[in-house]
């Protein structure tokens, strides 16, 4: 550079020139922005002035004077111009306003008449938010000591618990607007509708907690505002339904086992991946939601925000708005981890199925609503059979109980109208179908094996009924029911529900002279199910070490780390799959030798079965021990002589088993 040069010119550079930059530095920021502005409108001026005196031939300054002129004559074209611009931007702005207005309802404080007295079984969490609510309302009380009001609740928890109604209780215990926002409220076809609608459903929210100095917004079905993550399609998140029976229907191999262990059937059938992006409606609505939560608070109003800064003046800081976003979700992990960041989501709670004394609570409730005979004995069953309820399954149980009771002239709710509806709703109504004699004996003795096996070797659950009348999806099943609230579950518990799960098998083959039917393949997934996770993962087998880290890391692949991976992992397998073989072999075993040890118990109740096709945990036990049940007189079981006429019968239903035809006597009455 000659600067770097010639040190005359550098001396004369920075004497001269640098003394204007200088200058102008004295000067306030804005003062100087405002001076540079000036600079460049004289600038745009003087060179309109030149283009002007070019066109009509006239010195720069006095064509200056014919711009208005000619603007006037252009007037009618540019009016038509701007006519149909301006026509064209209205037909957008209507289409997009009207596509921005669906999917959120406003309640004021008159029309919310829920109140935290109306949830029940669900205190410990209500108890959490009677203290946002307190800051809510008297923010001053945290905010004086240098915090602030947490702003955002998160209530997940599986679906029917509650968490919509103690969003609404909300409202309604603080008097203030509640809105609720739709699940599809940010889907829509064209790209920016829901960036619209998060910004209009804001703006609306700061008005309303200004004019009733608070607002709730409830965001339902969280979940469906996505994450920024890429969807997995079709790989391990892609959701797939187990499987049906190859050979016809099945029994109902899932209900053998406890809630708990059921649940490994779903979590092996599924692998929860992450959720789309944007809530369906472009990437922008989650950003939009996420700077609404928590972004820069800009000052209201045309005046304050335009009209004072052309008058020079700062404008007014924002109010503080007193907003509560409420949210609800039963896939908390579907959700992207930013929108729970504390200053958007600052408190979490897991809204779970109720207590066994939050579900007494919950069908006191809405037994007050309705005529009935219950006692509270009977409740406190009632609360015991069923628990993993929720509120709104109780409801819906009272409900069809009621539904029950009117269908017999009743206009009260008595116990069999509770259970009936509870056999109802958890599965379905029979089908109407008889099975043939042969057919109907085999049903009752797999069901009998089962029921048997779970009487005398399962402590923790209890039988809730045994049926054989067809579902639609199984042929017969036994319900069983935990009979207190447990959270921890041991190796000898899983090993009674494998054996029950395999008391089909081993029944069939020792009633059927070594035969089975293809209705013990539901069975047999569970029972391996559970057995898999046993060996492999919770170390209940005969190893110590787990299978899902062994397959990480590839221990025992013979070149280390990225080498024979492929062999390892078939090792692995091969090695997994032989000792879940052997344990589910001894345990096969070891269900034989126990129905072996009580076949007349499995043929006394699957006599019971074929009498009256559906029987209570109650009567199971009665028929076992030979006791009296609630419905069922188990003491003619207890007969030495009908015993005789048990298996007189079962030879002769074998026998028409194997000649495909009717038995040749009749199902005998026991006395």
């Amino acid at each position: 550079m000659i600067s770097e040069l010639a040190a005359p010119y550098h001396r004369g550079w920075g004497k001269y020139f640098l003394f204007v930059d200088r200058l102008v530095h004295k000067i306030s920021d804005w003062n100087r922005h405002r001076l540079s502005r000036a600079i460049k409108f004289l600038l745009w001026i003087a060179l309109l002035a030149v283009v002007l005196g070019a066109i009509y031939d006239e010195p720069p300054v006095k064509a200056l004077f014919f711009a208005p002129k000619a603007l006037w004559a252009a007037m009618p074209i540019i009016a038509q111009l701007a006519f149909a611009v301006v026509f064209i931007l209205i037909q957008f702005v209507a289409l997009f306003w009207f596509l921005s207005r669906g999917g959120i309802d406003t309640y004021f404080p008159d029309d919310i008449k829920t109140r935290f007295t109306d949830v029940w079984g669900q205190d410990h969490v209500l108890n959490r938010i009677r203290e946002n609510l307190m800051f809510l309302e008297r923010p001053e009380e945290i905010e004086a000591h240098g915090g602030y009001v947490p702003g955002g609740v998160l209530l997940w928890g599986p679906p029917g618990t509650g968490k919509t109604l103690m969003a609404e209780s909300v409202a309604g215990e603080t008097g203030k607007p509640f809105v609720f926002v739709d699940p599809g409220a940010f889907t829509n076809m064209f790209f920016g509708i829901g960036v619209l609608k998060v910004k209009g459903l804001f703006r609306k929210l700061r008005k309303l907690a200004l004019r009733y100095g608070g607002v709730v917004v409830f965001f339902d079905e969280a979940d469906s505002l996505g994450n920024r993550g890429l969807v997995r399609a079709g790989g391990p998140g892609a959701m797939s339904s187990p499987a049906p029976a190859i050979f016809g229907e099945a029994c109902h191999g899932g209900n053998y086992l406890s809630t708990t262990t059921a649940s490994l059937l779903v979590r092996d059938a599924f692998v929860m991946g992450s959720a789309g992006g944007g809530g369906n409606g472009g990437m922008g609505t989650l950003q939009a939601l996420l700077t609404e939560l928590s972004g820069l608070r800009k000052p209201r109003g045309f005046i304050n925000r335009v009209v004072r800064r052309v008058l020079g003046m700062r404008p007014k800081a924002p109010p503080k708005y007193r907003i509560l976003v409420v949210m609800a979700t039963n896939m908390p992990e579907a959700l992207d981890e930013a929108l729970l960041r504390p200053g958007r989501i600052d408190r979490i709670y897991r809204v779970g199925y109720p207590s066994k004394a939050g579900r007494v609570r919950t069908y006191q409730g809405y037994l007050d609503k309705v005529s009935h005979t219950l006692t509270a004995e009977d409740i406190d069953k009632l609360a015991t059979i069923t628990p993993y309820a929720t509120g709104a399954s109780i409801k819906d149980t009272i409900n069809e109980a009621l539904i029950i009771a009117i269908r017999s002239d009743r206009k009260y709710i008595t116990w069999p109208d509770v259970v009936r509806a509870k056999q109802l709703k958890e599965l379905g109504p029979p089908e109407d179908v008889e099975y043939i004699e042969r057919e109907r004996h085999a049903v009752a003795i797999h069901e009998a094996c089962h029921a048997v096996m779970a009487h005398t070797v399962r402590q923790h659950m209890s039988i809730d009924l045994a049926t054989i009348e067809k579902g639609s999806d199984y042929l017969g099943m036994v319900a069983s029911i935990p009979p207190d609230d447990q959270f921890t579950h041991w190796r000898s518990e899983y090993e009674a529900d494998v054996l029950v799960s395999l008391a089909s098998l081993a029944g069939e083959r020792m009633f059927f002279g070594g035969d089975n039917s293809s209705g013990v393949s539901g069975d047999l997934e569970s029972a391996t199910t559970v057995a898999s996770f046993m060996e492999g993962h919770w170390g209940m087998g005969s190893t110590v070490s787990s299978h899902a880290s062994n397959r990480r890391f590839e221990v025992g692949t013979p070149g280390g780390q990225g080498k024979g991976a492929e062999d390892s992992a078939k090792e692995l397998r091969r090695a997994l799959a032989d000792r879940i073989e052997d344990n589910l072999s001894t345990l096969l075993k070891k269900s034989e030798d126990l129905l072996a040890a009580h076949r007349i118990s499995v043929l006394a109740v699957a006599h019971a079965l074929e009498t009256f096709k559906t029987l209570s945990g109650e009567d199971v036990t009665a028929v076992i021990e030979g006791t009296q049940g609630a419905v069922v007189d188990g003491r003619p079981y207890a007969r030495v002589e009908n015993h005789l006429l048990l298996e007189e019968y079962h030879v002769a239903a074998l026998n028409a088993h194997l000649a495909h035809n009717k038995p040749d006597i009749a199902l005998p009455v026991l006395l």
